[in-house]
């Protein structure tokens, strides 16, 4: 197996996803839209285009993305490079009576490969890149933001194109104010770590996930002592080995919730947990509703 290639966790798919149709032809280089509304009432979609939404006036709704579900502040500009990732924003509390929205979207080829692997554009192809679980920016950020897509939704020609580009290129400067939002697993997104070490124990997760996965385990996969592997994992991840695992095994059944008919407690086990009440706990814990609360939200979404 080459170590550069992340065997896929592929699940079973029954529910299909709404699907936009984005008028985007090939003479375009992106579109743009302005929207003033009083209601978020969009069902959950994906797209092969990339998206970068900006809101305004929507303190209280409810944003959607992929497995990841949060309660927006007064803005809220999230970017979206992943194909098809679920994602919607909800009325929930919401009651401003005007929201404005800024949708702009545009083709994944806009940039060819050779094209962003130029150093100039290293710092957007970064922020594609994380953006492909989608990428939330802060307040503080998204404020400077409005402006900028106020005046892009009025240029045009060779203006239009420098200004597209210029606002890429302002996110990708300030990508650490942002933060990821659904899991890699449910957006169906492989992120490798430039560690062969790590590399190495994410392969092996990713076909073993429903085994039961032991530090001692890992560390002699990789030739460590399992006190060096903790180390080392946590300070190259940012996580422990255990909450790596686990994260896995909930992206996997927010999945399976999703797209299948299995009950929880099948999910339970396919998931690589052994006990539903524990897989109900950490399921709580980690998404902030029981594993049927999540499917029911996402059934009445579609």
């Amino acid at each position: 197996m080459d170590e550069k290639t992340l065997t896929p966790i592929l699940l079973p798919t029954t529910t299909p996803i709404l699907k936009e149709i984005i008028p985007i032809n090939d003479k375009d280089l992106f579109y743009l839209v302005r929207r003033v509304k009083t209601t978020l009432d969009y069902p959950i979609h994906g797209h092969e285009e990339f998206e970068l939404n900006l809101l305004c006036n929507v303190e209280g709704a409810r944003r959607v993305v992929g497995d990841s579900g949060e309660i927006t502040g007064y803005y809220d500009m999230v970017l979206i490079t992943g194909r098809d990732l679920e994602h919607t924003w909800e009325q929930h509390d919401c009651h401003s009576p005007e929201i404005t929205e800024y949708t702009l979207q545009f083709s994944p080829t806009l940039l060819s490969e050779e094209l962003l692997q130029k150093d100039i554009l290293a710092p957007v192809c970064g922020l594609f890149e994380q953006a492909r679980n989608g990428l939330a920016f802060s307040q503080s950020f998204i404020a400077t933001m409005v402006p900028r897509f106020e005046a892009l939704t009025k240029a045009k020609g060779m203006d239009a194109f420098v200004q597209f580009f210029q606002l890429l290129d302002v996110m990708a400067a300030h990508v650490d104010e942002a933060h990821v939002l659904s899991s890699s697993v449910f957006a169906k997104v492989e992120l490798l770590s430039e560690s062969r070490r790590v590399r190495k124990v994410q392969h092996y997760v990713s076909a073993h996930y429903k085994d039961e996965l032991r530090l001692q385990q890992m560390a002699d996969l990789v030739g460590m002592t399992p006190t060096s592997f903790s180390r080392f994992f946590r300070m190259r991840m940012g996580k422990t080995f255990t909450d790596y695992l686990i994260d896995t095994r909930i992206g996997v059944a927010t999945r399976y919730l999703v797209d299948t008919s299995m009950s929880v407690s099948e999910i339970c086990y396919q998931s690589g947990f052994n006990n539903v009440s524990n897989f109900n706990r950490i399921f709580l814990r980690k998404k902030g509703c029981t594993p049927t609360t999540f499917r029911d939200h996402y059934q009445k979404k579609h």
